[in-house]
């Protein structure tokens, strides 16, 4: 199992790597990039993440007492038509940053 996977429209991270990019953060920035199909997140303290790209505040809620987190993905997942079948996901993180990289390229226009 991935530490990032789509389920019921959710993004899950796993707790090691939540730890890592968000700390003890409640909330990401989230931005998407539909030309890429990428989705970067990172702790809302980074101002110069805020700064550089148009983000929105989304709730990091936790999932279990391991420290797992979720982050629900509905409406992007429909106003992209993005793939919403559960999956494993391709990510990255800048380790210099902590900016969380995730490939959410499966676009439902492209399995028809």
């Amino acid at each position: 199992m991935a530490a990032i996977r789509l389920k019921s429209s959710h993004l899950y991270i796993e707790a090691p790597l939540a730890r890592e990019v968000f700390g003890d953060a409640n909330k990401a920035d989230v931005v998407y990039y539909p030309e890429r199909g990428t989705l970067l997140l990172c702790a809302p303290d980074k101002e110069f993440f805020h700064k550089m790209h148009k983000t929105h505040l989304m709730m990091l809620k936790d999932r279990n007492a391991k420290g797992d987190k979720t982050i629900m993905l509905t409406e992007l997942l429909i106003d992209h038509e993005i793939d919403d079948r559960d999956r494993d996901l391709n990510y990255t993180v800048r380790t210099e940053t902590k900016i969380l990289s995730i490939e959410l390229s499966s676009s439902l226009s492209q399995l028809l």
